[in-house]
Parts: structure tokens; C-alpha cells; sequence
């Protein structure tokens, strides 16, 4: 079957590219087009036609793209016109009636081309998460997935494993025979530095997870202190209901930002105070979870509320930033009270201070998360198989001293399994539909 798609964005734009890829990409080219046929990978300019009645679509430039030296390694076409909507719907129409020809699925382009051995499913996944990618950190951090870098690393680790394999069989089938003394003594070294290695990478503070999917933050606070005005703030927009009525946000409001370059993901909850509305205190108990869960907390108090310090004490913790609003009413009484926490003292309403706190987030973040570019695992699939994989070689070890080679091969080859299935060097067709499904449609 050959599929076909819009793969630049939806919408009216100066151009658009429909990608073609399957045995009879040739075919669609040929219909929709007049005269000689493009040269393989030059883009020619060539009149687009209905291929009913011959009628002139638009003119654009065609890119011929034979397998398997394409990107899906299958034939491949690409036809780049202008963007206008009634354009691209007449051309996905004419070919939507050429025999043998769909509409692609989301993703479907890149699973092929990891199908045909073109990329592997490391690859696959950076080419998703850079199509997504809305900060320069999330486009570094892809591209890095992208270009092999974390994928050499899986590929090393499993080949170590296989080797270790090899002379654990080496022991099973040949019990009988001469093999070198200190097999058994390598095998235990060596397994044993791979587990540890392993064990290094996965104790990176779930860093490329939170990067992919941006840094939790929680803003917490009394009522009335300021909360939703520092969320309407630092997103440029009114995202949250502001009130000098207090209860006013009872729910957990979120939204996603780039602060600094850094992708996050922020929340508004409802203000922390003694309450006797059950629907309000069900936002109290939300908002004291999302701190509990959050990456980091934006403690926010003013003046009037500078006696909550049981709230403080539970809340204010090494992940806070307290923040002291309102400023502008007079905080010299305050100061020393506070000074422990190391407040950063702000006026939303004077716009004081605010860029200064977001540098403060940024840098704490920073400091919290990012100290290192060596970041191996940026999906939780990823280290599913990595914790399965050392759960695997430490039973492998138990058995491996008590002699049983033949149980503990098994082990060793599940630990390799999980290995491969992160590079896509096993079946992997378990996982391939919420891999690809996160894709756009054409990509």
C-alpha cells in the first residue's frame, strides 16, 4: 500500500509539502503530473493536475526520492505547492482516488523507516520528541537522541551482555572441555560493572524525562497573597481568575511555559487557609498534593499572612522558593522573621523584583536538575527496561556463583532482551503503537 499525507503544519501557509512513500509513488507522480519524470532527488518544477480532467491544481516542485535511498526506504515523493487549504485538499483528494493509495497514519512515515532498518527506535523517538520540542533545551536534548549518541551507549551495554552470554554457553555446552581458569571470574567482573553502569545511568534524577515533558511547578500560598496574578504574570496571558474574594481558585489551574528556555509545566492552586466549604477544602487538599509532587514549589505570602508559619514550616522546604508579595505595603517588620528562608521580596502590582524571581526559578532548576549533559534516558520506556534489565542480571549473579549456568543463561539473555528493546534490536511491536501514535499525521 502506498500512503500519502500533508506533512508541513495545518493551515494557510507560503508552502506546503504532501510526502508520498510506497510502491506506487512513481505511479501517483506520473498521473498527476505531465511530460518527462522528475530526476531522482532534483527538485523540478512541474504543473500539478487533477487526474480526472487534466485541470491545473497549482505548480510546484516535485522531489523524487527512489528506495531504498529515501527517508522511509521505500519509494518516496515529495510535492511542495502552495499552502492554501482548497490546494492541498484538491491534490490529497486526486490522490486519495489512485488504486492502492491511503491516507498515512500518525507517525506512519517513521515507523516504516524503522521498519526498513533506516533508524532505530532511539532515532525514531528524538525525531518525535524534536518535532515537539517548544524550548531550545527539549531541541538539544532531542537532537542528542536523534544523531545516535544515546543509542551507541544501549547498543554498547547489550554487545558487553552478549559476549558474557557467549561464554556462559561456552560453559554449558562444552562442561567437559578446557576453557580459560578465570572464565568464571570475568564473567562475574564483567556483569557486574555492566549492572553498575547501568545503575549509574539510572540514578540521574529522572532529568530527560522532566525535560520531555517540562518541570512540575507548584505556585502554593494563602488565599489572597497573590498566586493567580504571579501565574497571569509569568504566562503574559489571564489564564487564572483574580479576586480580591478569597477562595476564588478552588481547583488546580495548569498551563505550559518556557521560562528561560526551560519547558514547565505551572500550576495555580487554591488558597491554603481553615475552610468549612467542602468544595474548597477538596482544592486545599489538591493544592497541598501538587506541592508534594511538584519539581518545585513557588511559596507565595503577603504581609497580611505573615503569620502562616505552620504553613511554612511544612511547605518551605529544599525544592521552595518563598516568595514575599506585595511589598509595596511595607516589609521592614518582616524581614528578620524570614530571613532563614531566604525570601525574594516582589510587588505584582509595581512589577518589582518579577525578573528576578524568574531567574531565581530558572537557576534553582538548574542547579536541582541540569548539572550534567550526560542525559541517557528521556522516556519512562526507557527505564523500565533498564530496571528490568538490572533485576535480571542480579538474579543472573545468584545463580551464576551457585553454578547453575543453564537458569542463569536465561537471565542473561532476558537482561539482553531488555536491552534491545530500547534500540529496537528486538521485536519490539508491542510498544511501536504508543511510540508512533504520538506523532503528527505526515511525519
Amino acid at each position: 500500500m502506498t500512503i500519502y499525507a500533508l506533512s508541513s503544519g495545518p493551515g494557510i501557509s507560503g508552502v506546503a509539502v504532501i510526502r508520498i512513500s510506497g510502491p506506487d509513488t512513481k505511479n501517483v507522480i506520473s498521473k498527476l503530473t505531465n511530460g518527462s519524470f522528475p530526476k531522482p532527488r532534483v527538485a523540478t518544477l512541474k504543473k500539478v493536475n487533477n487526474i480526472n480532467n487534466n485541470e491545473l491544481i497549482d505548480e510546484g516542485l516535485i522531489t523524487w526520492f527512489p528506495g531504498p535511498q529515501s527517508y522511509t526506504g521505500e519509494d518516496m515523493a515529495e510535492i511542495h505547492v502552495h499552502g492554501s487549504r482548497a490546494v492541498i485538499e484538491k491534490i490529497l483528494n486526486s490522490i486519495s482516488e489512485i488504486k492502492n493509495c491511503r491516507l498515512a497514519e500518525p507517525g506512519e512515515f517513521t515507523k516504516i523507516a524503522f521498519q526498513n532498518g533506516k533508524i532505530n527506535l532511539l532515532k525514531a523517538e528524538g525525531i518525535g520528541d524534536l518535532i515537539a520540542a517548544e524550548t531550545e533545551i527539549q531541541r538539544r536534548q532531542s537532537v542528542k537522541v536523534m544523531t545516535g549518541q544515546n543509542s551507541q551507549k544501549f547498543i554498547s551495554l547489550r554487545e558487553r551482555l552478549l559476549k558474557i552470554l557467549s561464554n556462559v554457553e561456552a560453559k554449558i555446552d562444552f562442561p567437559d572441555e578446557e576453557l580459560p581458569k578465570d572464565i568464571l571470574k570475568n564473567i562475574k567482573k564483567d556483569s557486574e560493572k555492566i549492572k553498575s553502569e547501568i545503575k549509574k545511568i539510572l540514578n540521574d534524577n529522572k532529568v530527560g524525562e522532566r525535560i520531555r515533558e517540562g518541570f512540575k511547578i507548584a505556585i502554593v500560598g494563602p488565599s489572597n497573597a497573590g498566586k493567580s496574578t504571579l501565574l497571569n504574570y509569568l504566562s503574559k496571558r489571564e489564564v487564572s481568575i483574580v479576586s480580591e474574594i478569597a477562595g476564588t481558585t478552588r481547583d488546580v489551574i495548569e498551563t505550559h511555559l518556557n521560562i528561560n528556555g526551560l519547558p514547565v509545566v505551572i500550576s495555580d492552586t487554591a488558597g491554603i487557609r481553615d475552610s468549612k466549604d467542602e468544595i474548597e477544602k477538596k482544592g486545599i487538599k489538591l493544592a497541598l498534593k501538587k506541592a508534594e509532587n511538584a519539581d518545585l514549589n513557588i511559596v507565595v505570602i503577603e504581609p497580611k499572612s505573615a503569620h502562616f508559619t505552620g504553613f511554612l514550616k511544612d511547605i518551605v522546604t529544599k525544592k521552595s522558593i518563598l516568595v514575599i508579595n506585595k511589598s509595596d505595603l511595607g516589609i521592614d517588620s518582616m524581614v528578620n522573621d524570614f530571613k532563614k528562608y531566604n525570601p525574594i521580596y516582589i510587588s505584582l502590582k509595581e512589577e518589582k523584583n518579577l525578573e528576578e524571581l524568574i531567574n531565581l526559578i530558572k537557576n534553582k532548576l538548574k542547579k536541582q536538575f541540569i548539572n550534567s549533559d550526560d542525559i541517557i534516558i528521556t522516556r519512562e520506556r526507557h527505564r523500565r527496561h533498564l530496571e528490568k534489565c538490572v533485576l535480571h542480571l542480579e538474579d543472573f549473579e545468584k545463580k551464576n556463583q551457585n553454578e547453575e549456568f543453564d537458569k542463569s543463561a536465561e537471565d542473561l539473555r532476558l537482561a539482553t532482551r531488555h536491552l534491545g528493546m530500547i534500540v529496537g534490536k528486538v521485536d519490539v511491536e508491542e510498544v511501536l503503537g504508543s511510540i508512533f501514535n504520538d506523532f503528527c499525521i505526515g511525519k
